[in-house]
């Protein structure tokens, strides 16, 4: 059980500009609720102090807010399914709780209920104008660990974004001064058309359905099945063996005419022309897809033509492409027909059901997560606090060894996790 012994109301330490912050298309097109995350710590001298550690961590994030004060405003929604943010210091949360558990009594940490118990909650049945954009809960365990569990809007942030966002804070809390290079850049405007908005210059597949299953008009069916969530791991050199030998389609055994197709998420902050500034804060990620490809050209022809459908996705994201698509977002009337999928049960019909026949990844290999001392070590463990019931979706992240071996979270449909894990260590090298 997880007990909450407190909730505060974190505001800027300093007043923070006010007024209407204007959001890219790329921040409209991401899903308004927020993405769950937590970071682990064990048990040291430095965080036994109960009243200082909490203390300690709320001063710190009042001050943060100063510099990244649009998390501490509020979304309100325009012209229909178009949001804006309201800069008005209304403040983050933090939660304090208690568990009775122990760190290893939570396993791998793999995205479950226990893990669930430690997220704070936003009340979606609220206006959204009531919702804070950060949410953080701070629990300690039995045995002295502690869990930093955050949730925050998707629609303010990217993975980059938020980790330079935590390490900022995380820095404070150990005392030292934010630079230069720690200080976000807020002006979204800067990826609007170059020019007046521009037709699409190309045909954005990524913006349209994904395939169904061989015989089915919907996707009713496939939501309704049962699915499992699983955390692998794999050492530097198991890593470079597996991009010589993985091959995980067959684990759904499907017919080998079904179509089908992979979403990855690119962050675009050096694709660009010019290239972003450094400390961009906000979205600068979308989607790309595979082009069209059948399960039973996945499994008979080598390896290199899955790498190369998935290379031809990436090389597909240039500066001309992503303003290209940037264009084609603003011209939607109904901006929500593009956002991403469910998260956090805020609705039940997402646009795209990106599970079986296909799938998702998100790597986070490059996001300094681990970066997030606050003073009593760095997190054993960074990852997804939920994965939810979204089949087919892979975070690919870094582990805390930072020695080239990953960590893999995923969830499919429970009837094929275990061929999965089957063909994943078979194939394996040890």
């Amino acid at each position: 059980m997880v007990y909450v012994k407190s909730t505060s109301s974190i505001i800027p330490s300093n007043p923070s500009p006010g007024g209407v912050l204007r959001l890219s298309e790329c921040d409209q097109r991401m899903q308004w609720t927020h993405i769950p995350l937590i970071f682990i710590y064990k048990a040291t001298g430095d965080n036994n102090e109960k009243t200082k550690t909490v203390e300690t961590l709320k001063d710190s994030l009042s001050r943060v807010l100063v510099p990244y004060y649009p998390l501490a405003g509020r979304l309100h929604w325009i012209h229909g399914s178009r949001l804006e943010l309201h800069c008005n210091a209304k403040g983050v949360q933090l939660l304090e709780a208690y568990s009775e558990a122990k760190l290893d009594e939570l396993g791998d940490f793999a995205p479950m209920k226990a893990i669930e118990d430690l997220v704070p909650k936003v009340d979606y049945g609220s206006p959204i104008e009531d919702w804070p954009l950060l949410l953080v809960q701070v629990t300690r365990f039995s045995c002295g660990g502690l869990c930093v569990a955050t949730v925050m809007s998707h629609t303010m942030v990217d993975g980059w974004s938020a980790a330079k966002f935590f390490n900022a804070w995380a820095k404070l809390a150990r005392g030292d001064d934010l630079e230069e290079n720690d200080m976000p850049f807020h002006d979204r405007t800067i990826l609007q058309p170059l020019e007046s908005l521009m037709p699409p210059r190309f045909e954005h597949i990524e913006f349209t359905k994904p395939p169904l299953r061989l015989g089915h008009t919907d996707v009713k069916e496939e939501k309704k099945k049962e699915t499992s969530v699983a955390i692998l791991k794999a050492t530097k050199e198991q890593v470079e063996g597996l991009r010589k030998k993985a091959n995980e389609t067959h684990a759904r055994a499907n017919d080998n005419s079904q179509p089908t197709r992979v979403t990855l998420v690119i962050d675009f902050r050096s694709r660009l022309k010019p290239s972003l500034p450094p400390g961009y804060f906000g979205n600068t990620v979308l989607q790309t897809v595979t082009s069209k490809c059948v399960h039973g050209d996945l499994l008979a022809k080598p390896l290199s033509y899955a790498a190369g459908k998935l290379r031809e996705a990436i090389e597909r994201m240039t500066d001309e492409y992503i303003r290209s698509a940037l264009d084609f977002i603003a011209s939607q009337k109904d901006v929500g027909a593009l956002r991403c999928g469910l998260h956090n049960g805020a609705y039940t019909n997402p646009p795209n059901y990106l599970g079986n026949p296909n799938a998702s990844i998100l790597s986070w290999i490059s996001l300094p997560f681990y970066g997030m001392d606050f003073g009593w070590g760095k997190p054993i463990y960074v990852g997804p606090a939920l994965l939810n019931d979204d089949d087919g979706k892979t975070y690919i992240m870094s582990s805390p060894a930072a020695d080239g071996s990953l960590i893999i979270a995923l969830r499919l449909q429970t009837e094929c996790m275990n061929s999965f894990k089957k063909f994943f260590y078979e194939d394996m090298p040890w």
